[in-house]
């Protein structure tokens, strides 16, 4: 490969994703051949997805339904590049790697400048407020606005989230769920955790297809399930098919640890997906050790509601008990 193409790459001159189909195969087959440690390269499609949401926003298509936000569910990959382009925090699948050796005047990070993000951050909130868009480009907009570091977006954010009504809990399933679901998380990203759990006890707690759209969303959100999809269907899926639960445990395990935000989520959802697949405990059993372990420091913290308390001691018993 010529030494001025790969400096492109890594320079964000030449893009990526511009070369031809069959070169950008061939060079994700050769890269780990090379030396690339394969869950880097594997992050190669969630970079590349991150640019072309970041592009479209600061250069706007002609017609929303162009938008890439629009016509494809984007998946927690996806975000954490997003988010490590506009608040320089890498994501937790590099974070801990040591920066790499750069030559030349090449970036340390693919941090947006100023301008680039507020162009950003104010094209996600027109797509917010605009009656046009389509549910989807509107939900995933108002998630990622909630990465927004400017000073007034958290007041921005509390009065979009709160004075939408149609984002308000329903009890069960509604054609809002995964709208409700967004809107909870994301003011659990700016510190209000009180809407998301309501939004457990209210939307997902007791509730068959509640509980289906929840898992089906964590696996697909979190990368168990392989097939991308253009809209939020497949949550409905009440057999929990086309995503694997032991790879699902051992994800919900992983961000149990990693987003303490979201601990009343990770319980309720552990707690779920236990009683759906009582078997998991013995289908791997390094896995239940550890998260037993989790649990019970997260239990001894003391930082859970009264649910959660019990769901996830519940969690801890399942797993002492079947290992």
């Amino acid at each position: 490969m010529d030494l001025a193409t790969v400096q492109g790459w890594e320079s964000g001159r030449r893009p990526l994703a511009n070369i031809r189909a069959g070169a950008l195969v061939d060079l994700r087959r050769r890269l780990p051949v090379l030396g690339a440690d394969p869950a880097v390269v594997g992050l190669l499609d969630a970079a590349m997805d991150a640019d072309r949401i970041i592009g479209a926003s600061l250069e706007p298509p002609a017609a929303d339904a162009l938008y890439p936000l629009a016509g494809w569910v984007h998946t927690r990959d996806t975000a954490h590049m997003i988010a490590w382009a506009v608040n320089g925090t890498p994501p937790p699948a590099l974070a801990a790697r040591p920066a790499p050796r750069r030559h030349g005047a090449v970036a340390t990070a693919p941090l947006l400048s100023a301008q680039d993000r507020a162009v950003f951050f104010t094209d996600l909130r027109n797509a917010v407020a605009s009656t046009a868009s389509s549910p989807l480009l509107r939900r995933q907009a108002l998630y990622l606005a909630s990465y927004d570091p400017a000073p007034d977006a958290s007041a921005w954010m509390a009065h979009t989230l709160h004075g939408d009504r149609s984002a308000l809990p329903i009890r069960g399933w509604s054609p809002y769920w995964a709208q409700a679901r967004s809107t909870a998380t994301a003011l659990a990203r700016r510190g209000d955790t009180l809407p998301l759990l309501d939004f457990i006890d209210r939307s997902i707690a007791d509730n068959d297809e509640g509980e289906a759209a929840n898992l089906n969303y964590w696996a697909y959100w979190m990368g168990a399930v392989a097939r991308p999809q253009a809209d939020d269907s497949f949550m409905r899926d009440r057999d929990l098919t086309g995503w694997d639960a032991v790879t699902l445990l051992r994800l919900l395990s992983q961000g149990l640890q990693e987003a303490p935000g979201y601990t009343d989520l990770y319980a309720h959802s552990l707690w779920a997906l236990l009683t759906a697949r009582p078997w998991l405990p013995q289908a791997a059993p390094a896995l239940a050790d550890v998260l037993a372990e989790r649990s019970a420091l997260i239990l001894d913290s003391g930082r859970l509601s009264p649910r959660s308390r019990r769901e996830l001691s519940t969690v801890h018993d399942v797993l002492r008990q079947g290992n």
